[in-house]
């Protein structure tokens, strides 16, 4: 990204960039006029329209369409200083991206001021790269004047080739201090982090007919790898020197843009809990214990009330908004199955990086078309070889092993006043409910059943968890 912008700063200089991802376009006409009305406000950096798909499986199987966030929590977000970048679908402000801030201009309309100081045009090739032509062009972007039409064709056309070449950021400040900003595999969120710590403002901008549509994720291995990559960014970003705790403390993040971004910066996270409560169920049925009120005791409606609270209300927001009750249910358990497996991953993935055994790399989410045509097979979940599948898999087996084994006591499995009740039944229950798609694929073939590799890790895993509670 930063080589196309300097390439089109070099070439037409226009104040404003569209970012589309390839496999995106542009569905309605009227999409550049909606965004130039929102960036006539001179504190908007950025304007972000959501993402939509034109061959979304119908129910949202795989949890990954984002309907329900965009509606509600992307726009409680963006009454606060606008919506995160989501790295596509998005016009950009040039000078932005070039590293102004929101008072630059305002203060020194006549000189180059950059990261809110002036410079000159020794500091501009230092930190924008040798080209003269790209340095005039970058100045005439950072003072606030409109991009003009090469007057030498040639010249421009030898200046894109240059700042396009491989070696032309090695001692400039690009992916440091401005432009798409490096060091994580979710650049998108990254980058706008450090917009918006310059004071600066974002517009999310929703349209009819739907200003982008693209192509979604079409299997469980794409979805748990788009899934794994975010996460791992997400706390590459956290852990970062861009952390929104240090901008907040030293820079002009808001306060509350802050706990905004380490709502999603701490996605990953929640695997350790997520793991931990759901085999804390299969725990208390092995060892004959109990963690929730018995059923005749009044305390166990205060974890009822919780529950039923919780998915009435969650409910509602997607029948409010046209949305099934089984796209409901898709999003709720693919959140518990994202969780257990792809969170989990990416949150590994930057423990060996941050104790310096392996580099994070940028997987490319696969977004092929199923040839076959059946909405049946379509949304059902498909598996590979791959060990994120471990860990669920792991889950269900020690789920039903704890189950089958109930009825086997010699005594009653609910007598006595500390051994396991109802609640942890039924909890048991819902996880291997949630994790449906994994129980299915023990017995199912192909594409669709999960690999005997993974069956027989997850079996020696599940084996060593049971012995650990009958010991």
């Amino acid at each position: 990204m930063n080589v196309l912008a300097r390439v089109s700063g070099a070439m037409t200089n226009a104040p404003f960039m569209l970012n589309v991802d390839c496999d995106m376009f542009v569905n309605n006409p009227q999409v550049v006029r909606h965004a130039m009305c929102q960036l006539l406000a001179s504190q908007t950096a950025f304007v972000q329209y959501p993402q939509v798909f034109y061959d979304a499986s119908r129910d949202d199987p795989y949890g990954n369409q984002m309907v329900a966030i965009f509606h509600y929590v992307a726009r409680g977000i963006a009454g606060i200083k606008g919506f995160f970048y989501c790295g596509t679908c998005c016009f950009h402000r040039r000078k932005v991206i070039y590293g102004s801030w929101p008072d630059d201009v305002d203060e020194a309309p006549n000189h180059t001021s950059i990261n809110g100081k002036l410079v000159d045009e020794t500091i501009l090739r230092k930190e924008y790269g040798n080209s003269e032509e790209f340095i005039n062009s970058a100045a005439q972007a950072l003072k606030g004047k409109q991009g003009n039409s090469p007057k030498n064709l040639s010249n421009s056309l030898e200046a894109a080739c240059e700042v396009a070449s491989c070696s032309y950021e090695y001692g400039t400040s690009w992916g440091n201090k401005f432009g798409w900003i490096y060091g994580s595999t979710t650049e998108d969120v990254h980058t706008g982090l450090v917009i918006h710590k310059r004071g600066w403002n974002s517009h999310l901008q929703f349209s009819d007919p739907p200003a982008f549509m693209g192509c979604a994720p079409s299997g469980g291995p794409e979805a748990m790898t788009q899934q794994k990559r975010w996460a791992t960014g997400l706390l590459e970003v956290m852990f970062g020197k861009n952390s929104p705790i240090i901008a907040t403390l030293t820079a002009n993040l808001q306060f509350r843009m802050c706990l905004a971004y380490l709502w999603i910066l701490f996605w990953a996270l929640r695997s350790i809990p997520e793991l931990l409560y759901a085999t804390l169920p299969a725990y208390c049925i092995l060892t004959n214990s109990r963690f929730l009120p018995k059923v005749e005791e009044p305390a166990i409606w205060i974890p009822i009330a919780i529950f039923v609270t919780y998915n009435l209300h969650s409910l509602r927001e997607y029948l409010k908004i046209g949305l099934s009750i089984r796209a409901w249910w898709n999003n709720l358990r693919m959140g518990r199955i994202a969780a257990i497996s792809a969170f989990l991953f990416g949150l590994f993935n930057l423990i060996l990086k941050l104790l310096g055994i392996s580099e994070t790399v940028f997987e490319v989410t696969q977004k092929d078309q199923s040839s076959d045509g059946d909405e049946n097979t379509s949304t059902k979940f498909t598996f590979n070889k791959s060990a994120i599948f471990v860990p669920a898999t792991t889950l269900v087996l020690v789920h039903l092993i704890s189950l089958l084994a109930l009825p086997l006591r010699l005594e009653n499995p609910f007598r006595g006043a500390e051994g396991v009740g109802l609640g942890e039944v039924f909890c048991s229950l819902w996880v291997v409910l949630c994790f449906k798609p994994f129980l299915t694929g023990l017995f199912e073939k192909g594409k669709y059943g999960i690999r005997s590799s993974t069956i027989f890790k997850s079996a020696a895993l599940a084996t060593l968890f049971v012995h650990f509670c009958r010991s």
